[in-house]
């Protein structure tokens, strides 16, 4: 039977990350993926995820800081560009826009605070109904190629890439663990780390964890969310300069939207209503079905907010999203195994920083934050 010092169960952003930083820290590294690495029914499938510093406290904003050196090590590795600059715009009545440039400011990131009227002559494609907060170093994550150049990057280091293998059941043996697939292969590692993102909840009654631990892990909710591509009203596709991602927050209606990318042909803009998606049980009651109200409201939005746009989507998808009550996320270990759950739908700009964290934890070179650790989680909850 084959063993490893460490399994990945998830390779998406952060398994692919917690791999590779393993594995280049010299480790035996399994990573074990239930179909292909950034596959379409995952959370980091596609060429299109924000980017930004924006934050409404230093804590997350800091923490981009720090994952900016990842990424920009990651693209050196690779060869790739994995994030196209952009600029990211912020606005809403409950978004807080100075807030966020006051949180800016203390991190020494490059913004601005406009007017209104300063925006829309700026961005004519955008209705603003706020202050808006600009920044220019936020930008366009391509999901895809950047779980490619980590798992490649863990390959270099002697990590094993396992497609195929879904775990349906991972069980305490002979001081460590023993892992079973849905068609019956097995693998023991002596540490696991669980990446599973929307397949948590289905994992977690089979995990060999203290009761203690259980206890303390949040709801964790999985929405099938929604998004749609629209194109640009001019028709062009707007490769050279797509225009900034925006985050708009409404008390009745959160949206976001950023340039499609690859995923839309570069003709439009990608664009949905933050949290609009049902909840389900699991990933694994995803049916992959656009909600025709949802479509509906997401267009009768694009006819009022984003004048650049011709309100007609074009293409649609539905994506997952894992949230915690708080939005935080989920990095604590108990004896061998250590659950990693950066979700929320806001992970992804973390995902090189997220590995080091959870490489750090498992193996015990250092801690997690303890905002991230269940006994934190359990008082906000």
């Amino acid at each position: 039977m084959e063993s490893t010092e460490y399994a990945v169960v998830g390779a998406g952003l952060s398994g692919a990350a917690a791999a590779w930083q393993l594995a280049a820290r010299g480790h035996d590294v399994a990573l074990l993926e239930r179909s292909t690495p950034a596959n379409d029914a995952g959370s980091s499938h596609g060429s299109a995820r924000i980017f930004r510093y924006a934050y409404p406290e230093e804590f997350y904003t800091g923490l981009v800081q720090e994952a900016k050196t990842g990424w920009d090590e990651l693209a050196r590795l690779s060869g790739k560009q994995l994030i196209t600059p952009t600029g990211a715009v912020d606005y809403g009545s409950i978004r807080q826009p100075e807030r966020l440039a006051a949180v800016l400011a203390a991190r020494g990131i490059d913004h601005e605070l406009l007017t209104p009227d300063e925006a829309r002559r700026r961005w004519p494609q955008i209705a603003f109904d706020t202050q808006v907060l600009w920044h220019p170093d936020a930008g366009v994550i391509d999901a895809h190629e950047s779980v490619a150049a980590m798992v490649d990057q863990a390959g270099t280091h002697g990590a094993e890439l396992h497609n195929n293998w879904a775990v349906a059941s991972i069980t305490a043996s002979n001081g460590g663990y023993l892992l079973t697939s849905g068609d019956g292969r097995t693998l023991r590692a002596a540490n696991v780390i669980v990446a599973a993102g929307g397949w948590l909840p289905q994992l977690l009654g089979s995990l060999p964890l203290p009761p203690s631990f259980l206890t303390g892990m949040p709801r964790i909710e999985v929405r099938q969310e929604q998004a749609y591509h629209f194109p640009y009203a001019d028709g062009t596709d707007h490769k050279a300069a797509p225009g900034p991602t925006f985050i708009h927050k409404r008390e009745d209606w959160q949206a976001y939207g950023l340039p499609g990318g690859r995923d839309a042909g570069f003709r439009g803009q990608k664009v949905a209503q933050y949290n609009g998606g049902k909840v389900l049980p699991s990933a694994a009651e995803q049916d992959g079905k656009i909600n025709p109200d949802n479509r509906r409201r997401v267009i009768e939005y694009v006819a009022e907010y984003l004048p650049g746009l011709a309100p007609e989507p074009y293409a649609e998808t539905t994506c997952l999203f894992t949230n915690t009550p708080t939005e935080d996320f989920i990095l604590d270990r108990a004896d061998g195994i250590t659950i990693l759950s950066p979700c929320s739908g806001h992970g992804a700009k973390f995902a090189p920083l997220i590995g080091q964290l959870a490489a750090d934890l498992a193996s015990g070179a250092g801690p997690a934050p303890d905002r991230f650790r269940l006994a934190a989680l359990a008082q906000t909850h």
